[in-house]
């Protein structure tokens, strides 16, 4: 190989090196916000294939390897050098709103692409000691090029070491959780409401007895592991246990780790329709708690959730919300400077006046499930009062944030439709300038255009300025709005959400600005 062959395999060796190091963050942090699963990352590989055209640059140049000809050689290494500051480019710089999460799983799976991303680098060193040093720029190229699929190879090669991982510290929970006979776990589930009622429920219920509950949103298999292995204590008598779920047989799987006595299943909706496929497969998932639970367990249903009262479970339930069949039903709600106001009617025929700092009829709805849960644990009513004064919003579920010259609604955590009804309703009831800003939703398959669609529409009805975030994702919400006709000159639309906010803080008002955060995109959309 000519000296200035051996200098671009220099050059060429250092930047790969940092190329590999900007790619693997980026595709591992991608991988992980698809749930580490392989089929799930494909399908957003596929949507996003513009990404990997620099990574396809690569890997064509690489194969200049083949040329014998020095000159044309030397041409396509330099061609590829500059492909390679372009791939360091292409991951440099993102906004990250959760950024990856260097977790064990995520440090075992880093050490197995490393090795494999060494044997390509030592098959390129090999072969500069050979005959065919020209050669040597091919496995080199394909160090940088290959990142995507490597990580998704060393996910394959480490699942049976994940598997072992997994089922040591599940079945070490389930020995800690089978250690605590008296303890009555409430497993709480549904397409949205569930982190609110779960939260709701715990600052009631810790006032009268010892609760555990999964923090944050930790609904999945390893998360309430990873909560009963670290705080689960003896003198615990209630766990409350989130449970979320994007397949069928999610639900079952954690039912089968912490055998939940009781259950409340907070909605049936079209969230997570594109991984669930249809609306039949979310209600067989969310029923899967209902099949868990024994004959003694309660079990307890939003009853204004149309596709429950449609769909009811085989299992003896209890009703809760506004509607007038409803065991424990609401009634008599107001919104006020302070928050809600509202009453609660109990099985027993008894009354009870209830005030929340919260705003939104869908909030005091998960209020009222909470109290008929904790109201079935023997807490009566009328001292559940205080504690329901004292409940605090959930962050980014509807949270009201002062901004001094503005409000925030904060609603920014996962939309769906029904949330994003109830979310308008609450908007249009609040005397100001009324501005929403969204993404629109997503995950909702097929039915994800007209979702949107009559998303806008809804829109157009409850705000006096839209602020859009991504053309082309909210194509079909800019549709519904302008099909009710709503003003061009009220209707923004923007790439970027700090640009958007810029935009918004900037408006002119003699009234109050009520500013509405529906939904933010998670890094992989």
């Amino acid at each position: 190989m000519v000296w200035y062959l051996q200098l671009l395999w220099g050059a060429i060796a250092l930047t790969s090196f940092y190329a590999v190091f900007k790619s693997m963050v980026y595709n591992l942090h991608m991988f992980q916000l698809d749930g580490y699963r392989t089929s799930t990352h494909l399908r957003w590989m596929g949507k996003n294939a513009w990404h990997y055209l620099t990574d396809l640059t690569v890997l064509v140049l690489s194969f200049t390897a083949l040329c014998k000809n020095d000159r044309l050689m030397a041409f396509g290494a330099a061609a590829l050098l500059v492909s390679l500051f372009g791939l360091i480019v292409s991951n440099k710089g993102r906004r990250q709103k959760k950024p990856l999460v260097y977790t064990a799983r995520v440090k075992r799976l880093i050490v197995t692409f490393l090795v494999l991303e060494a044997a390509l680098f030592g098959v390129s060193i090999r072969l500069l000691t050979t005959a065919n040093k020209n050669l040597s720029f091919l496995p080199l190229g394909l160090c940088s090029a290959l990142v995507p699929v490597l990580i998704l190879l060393a996910n394959l090669i480490n699942k049976p070491m994940e598997k072992g991982v997994n089922l040591r510290y599940t079945l070490e929970a389930k020995r800690m959780l089978a250690s605590c006979p008296d303890l009555e776990t409430v497993g709480i589930t549904g397409s949205y409401g569930k982190t609110g009622v779960k939260f709701y429920l715990y600052t009631i219920l810790r006032a009268w007895t010892d609760t555990l509950v999964t923090p944050e949103s930790y609904n999945t298999p390893m998360g309430i592991v990873k909560t009963v292995r670290a705080s689960l204590r003896s003198y615990h008598k209630i766990f409350l246990c989130e449970m979320g779920a994007k397949w069928v047989g999610d639900i079952k799987e954690l039912c089968d780790i912490v055998h939940p006595k009781h259950g409340v299943i907070t909605a049936l909706g079209d969230q997570h329709l594109e991984s669930f496929g249809s609306v039949e497969n979310i209600i067989k998932t969310k029923y899967e708690l209902a099949d868990a639970l024994p004959e003694n367990g309660r079990l307890y249903v939003n009853w204004d959730n149309e596709r429950i009262r449609e769909n009811p479970p085989k299992h003896v339930f209890i009703k809760y919300g506004f509607h007038a069949d409803a065991d424990y039903r609401c009634s008599d709600f107001t919104v006020t400077p302070q928050g809600s106001q509202f009453k609660v009617h109990a099985p027993d025929g008894s009354v009870t006046d209830f005030e929340t700092k919260l705003l939104g009829k869908h909030n005091v709805l998960n209020i009222t499930g909470a109290i008929a849960v904790a109201n079935g644990f023997g807490m009566p009513l009328d001292e559940m009062r205080l504690y329901v004064r004292r409940i605090e919003a959930v962050p980014h579920r509807m949270q009201l944030i002062d901004k001094g010259g503005c409000t925030i609604i904060d609603d920014a955590f996962n939309s769906n439709p029904a949330g994003c009804a109830a979310a308008l309703g609450t908007l249009s009831q609040m005397d100001g300038l009324r501005v929403l800003v969204t993404p629109g939703m997503v995950e909702l398959g097929e039915k994800e255009a007209e979702l949107n669609r009559e998303f806008g529409r809804q829109a157009a009805e409850s705000c006096d300025k839209i602020f859009l975030i991504g053309e082309k994702q909210t194509a079909p919400i800019a549709e519904g709005v302008r099909d009710k006709g709503f003003p061009e000159k009220d209707l923004y639309i923007y790439e970027d959400f700090g640009e958007a906010m810029k935009k918004v803080y900037a408006i002119g008002s003699e009234k109050r600005k009520i500013i509405l955060l529906e939904n933010d995109l998670p890094d992989n959309y």
